[in-house]
């Protein structure tokens, strides 16, 4: 009995922010395309994008500081900061575009107004962050930020984490009243709501098992319905692989070249969050400092504002953790099974260069609560062990690559898109400031994947992002009047602010 394949255009992997935003921009562009979606879990969202697996920051470069570093000059390089802010003004005006036009509603539920706060203690580190104040406001992306050293004025931007101070180590804050906090979760949900609305085919609790390349240079896609136990076979002339930690085993069973040599490292992440309302209500920004010198850069400290099923609530973190899991809901055998004969050396290569990372994780996963609350007390010297729980966030895979710069096995913080060499296959590995920056990674894939299409679509792209195709940093004018009509739209005002109770 010959095996029956149900044909598409389009197979999504997952349905997190990635899927949804891939698979919104290709309604758009082309709408009368067959397109369907695959996940595992119940619901989209519920995984890399939930709001409490992702840290919520709309990743601006306004705030993050190893988005930004002293060169040997003494100089500070900001053009990792002025990319990564480009491609939010990308997604703000994709978001913008949705809202306007109907497809999605309420944007205040997914996105709001917040400041982005850096903040520095010590003398060198309070001059570094003078020097990349004055670089960084003197591009237009940035010319709003503010920087302090003076106590009644940082009293008065973050009284929680200046009150109670006894040191007399000098501090100091950058703001910049532009930032957002943003629940991708929300986001995700309402895009997957209009994609089922225009009869867009979402499958949940459907399990991609295996993919594999047919004799015509299509994908054929073998599909667990777990409501049912049956097996569904799927073909399509491209498959998107967007199922975060997920994505690495079903990139691996491609077996396209281009997969080769790449392995994964899982980091959980764990933050405290605030239980006392009265506490949550003396603080109203984002604020990151500095890792400690030997942290990943992930491990970036962070006092944040959230605002989560509307309600405002106050985190700080992350603490690392460590499982062998690549998903929440994955295996314990994620890693090891990960390990193949082709990215063997790499992860070896990478378990060796990354001794002092795996001391830290180990420090982490031990550390007891006491230890947390040290931490804690670094941003609120005020902060009580009674006011603040324990709560465990997402997982998330570093991607291992070998590298010219850092040679075999070197570990990356970022996003990673990989493709075949004919474009009928992507998929996205690693972490931050991933769903920030979704648009511009989709449209990146696009361009990628369906070249033969672009010159085509281009108007309509342009319709939804203005900018397309341009530098923003270079034309004030236009990221003057993009930002006022996206902030307008979204609903975005410098002084919304939200009690505890929403």
């Amino acid at each position: 009995m010959s095996t029956q394949y149900t044909k598409s255009d389009v197979i999504l992997i997952g349905s997190g922010i990635m899927s949804a935003t891939l698979g919104s921009l290709l309604k758009e562009l082309a709408p009368d395309w067959n397109v369907r979606v695959f996940e595992k879990l119940d619901r989209p969202g519920e995984e890399s994008s939930n709001a409490w697996n992702n840290a919520g920051t709309g990743h601006a470069a306004l705030c993050e500081l190893n988005y930004t570093h002293e060169q040997s000059d003494g100089s500070i390089d900001i053009s990792k900061a002025i990319k990564v802010n480009e491609q939010f003004q990308v997604s703000k005006q994709y978001w913008s575009y949705l809202v306007n036009s109907n497809l999605i509603r309420n944007p205040q539920e997914f996105i709001m107004s917040l400041p982005h706060m850096s903040f520095v203690q010590g003398a060198q580190n309070v001059e570094f962050l003078r020097k990349r104040c004055e670089t960084m406001a003197a591009n237009p992306l940035f010319q709003t930020m503010e920087f302090s050293d003076d106590m009644e004025q940082l009293k008065d931007w973050i009284p929680l984490v200046v009150n109670g101070r006894t040191s007399d180590e000098p501090i100091a804050a950058t703001k910049i009243d532009g930032g957002t906090d943003v629940n991708f979760g929300d986001l995700t949900r309402k895009l997957f709501g209009y994609l089922e609305d225009t009869n867009l085919e979402v499958n949940y609790e459907h399990e991609v098992e295996d993919i594999k390349r047919a004799s015509d240079g299509s994908w054929e896609v073998k599909v667990h319905d777990n409501q049912n136990g049956k097996i569904e076979y799927h073909t399509a002339n491209f498959v998107f692989i967007g199922g975060g930690g997920g994505s690495l085993h079903l990139l691996q069973k491609t077996g396209i070249p281009e997969s080769k040599h790449f392995g994964g490292f899982p980091v959980s992440g764990q933050f405290m969050v605030c239980n006392n309302p009265e506490v949550v209500d003396q603080h109203h920004a984002k604020v990151y400092g500095k890792a400690k010198v030997g942290a990943p850069p992930m491990s970036v400290p962070h006092l944040d504002t959230r605002f989560i099923d509307n309600k405002k609530t106050l985190l700080f973190g992350p603490f690392a953790g460590f499982s062998p899991k690549f998903l929440k809901t994955g295996s314990l055998l994620d890693l090891i099974t990960s390990v193949k004969r082709d990215n063997l050396v790499t992860m070896a290569a990478a378990g060796v260069k990354n001794m002092s990372l795996t001391k830290y994780l180990i420090e982490q996963v031990i550390q007891s609560k006491e230890k947390r609350m040290e931490e804690l007390r670094a941003f609120i010297p005020n902060a009580k062990n009674e006011e603040w729980d324990l709560v465990v966030a997402g997982q998330r895979v570093q991607v291992i690559k070998d590298t010219d710069a850092g040679g075999k096995g070197t570990l990356q913080f970022g996003t990673e898109v990989v493709s075949s060499e004919d474009g009928s296959i992507a998929a996205l590995l690693g972490a931050s400031p991933g769903a920030s920056t979704a648009v511009s990674i989709m449209l990146e894939i696009i361009e990628k994947c369906f070249p033969q299409h672009v010159k085509e679509w281009e108007p309509k792209i342009k319709e939804m992002i203005p900018s397309y195709g341009k530098s923003l940093a270079e034309r004030p004018e236009l990221l003057q009047e993009l930002t006022d009509s996206t902030d307008r739209t979204l609903g975005l005002t410098p002084d919304q602010k939200m009690s505890h109770s929403g």
